[in-house]
């Protein structure tokens, strides 16, 4: 008999449960092997990026598959991390830091920070220790994301000249970094950036020792997975092209680390007579991100004891549970033409953001996080 605080299944779970509010559940089998992709396929650090999903469960269980670092973007994240270990590298790569912040990172040894701007690189100060990195943070108007994080970070190639020359100046360890954007299907925007990266190294004659190709890397929301071997295979060659000496390389993948390691699971509250359909979560919890980029259509129905419910499919509106009228999914979802009241809705892929950003608006959302052997 397996302990049954974790089940075998979410089936199993919601037919000896019968949650009545939503439940995400967690595969920590999942996370290790898809942090085992990583450290296999890409040639250098992986860092997990710990504003995808900070939960101490997943923190610790990429300590376990033997992650060496971590992206953090705030104090909190510093202490997140360092409550699941005490020696990983931190890489604060969000740019732009008050003084505050920086120096609760230099007392946890931070490894490596960005900056994007002259003033930035100022507020850090002296290295505090030989290990210390600054990357230099560039941008450029690369088409293939779902949304572009240049429109808020980033120096252009001719200001990352400047800057990379005074961060060696300044006695740190010389980096390049960008990031492509979020869910990037196609190596294209690496290679491009990787191009890029090796130019502004030569122009300031300076040779950068590691290069940080960001996150970026697509999670599996429909249609067929995305293929993150020919993504290493094509950055590896990219950078060795580009480079007469490669640097080390290191990425901070966010949403494909975390993403298939956790489902969502919703239950039907109500099915108006034009077939809308309330659930007991919505825009305002787990489904916070689909405002921003495209919904997954890897959705199941189940009934209430957890069998499969299969039929014909039709486009249905769906609604959250609070009272406003905007929390509603931002596109229909494909449901079986006989669900009922009490069914439940199964959603894979949902470990990225669904935790991380969600509200207790109304007094709704996610409050079980349920361990299970196999999603």
């Amino acid at each position: 008999m397996f302990d049954r605080g974790v089940f075998e299944t979410p089936e199993e779970h919601i037919g000896l449960k019968r949650p009545e509010a939503p439940v995400m559940y967690f595969a920590p089998r999942v996370l290790r092997e898809q942090a085992d992709r990583f450290c296999r396929g890409f040639r250098g650090q992986v860092t997990f990026a710990v504003k995808a999903n900070p939960a101490p469960e997943v923190l610790e269980n990429l300590v376990a598959a033997g992650l060496s670092g971590f992206d953090v973007a705030s104090p909190e994240e510093i202490a997140q991390v360092r409550a699941a270990s005490a020696t990983a590298d931190l890489h604060y790569n969000n740019p732009v830091r008050s003084r505050a912040e920086i120096a609760v990172g230099k007392a946890a040894r931070v490894r490596s920070w960005s900056v994007d701007d002259l003033a930035e690189l100022v507020k850090l100060g002296a290295p505090q220790h030989a290990a210390e990195e600054v990357a230099v943070r560039f941008k450029l108007p690369v088409k293939g994301a779902h949304y572009d994080f240049g429109a808020k970070f980033g120096a252009t190639p001719a200001e990352a000249v400047v800057i990379l020359q005074a961060v060696a100046a300044a006695g740190y360890r010389p980096a390049l970094t960008f990031h492509p954007g979020t869910q990037c299907d196609s190596p294209d925007a690496w290679v491009q950036y990787i191009r890029a990266a090796a130019e502004i190294a030569q122009q300031a004659c300076v040779t950068p020792e590691r290069l940080n190709v960001g996150g970026g890397f697509a999670s599996h929301r429909s249609g067929m997975p995305p293929d993150l071997e020919r993504v290493f295979q094509e950055i590896d060659l990219a950078v060795r092209q580009a480079f007469e000496l490669p640097p080390a390389l290191v990425c901070e993948p966010g949403r494909a680390m975390v993403a298939e390691s956790f489902s969502l699971l919703a239950c039907v509250k109500a099915i108006r007579a034009d077939g809308t359909v309330f659930l007991n979560d919505g825009i305002y919890g787990g489904f916070a991100e689909w405002r921003d980029i495209s919904a997954t259509d890897r959705v199941s129905c189940l009934t209430a004891r957890g069998a499969l419910k299969e039929g014909g499919e039709r486009p249905q509106t769906v609604f959250g549970p609070t009272c406003d009228s905007l929390d509603c999914l931002p596109k229909p979802v494909s449901l079986p033409e006989g669900l009922e009241e009490g069914d439940y809705l199964l959603f894979a892929g949902m470990g990225a953001y669904s935790l991380a950003i969600a509200t207790r608006f109304n007094g709704y959302g996610v409050r079980d996080v349920i361990t299970v052997k196999r999603l």
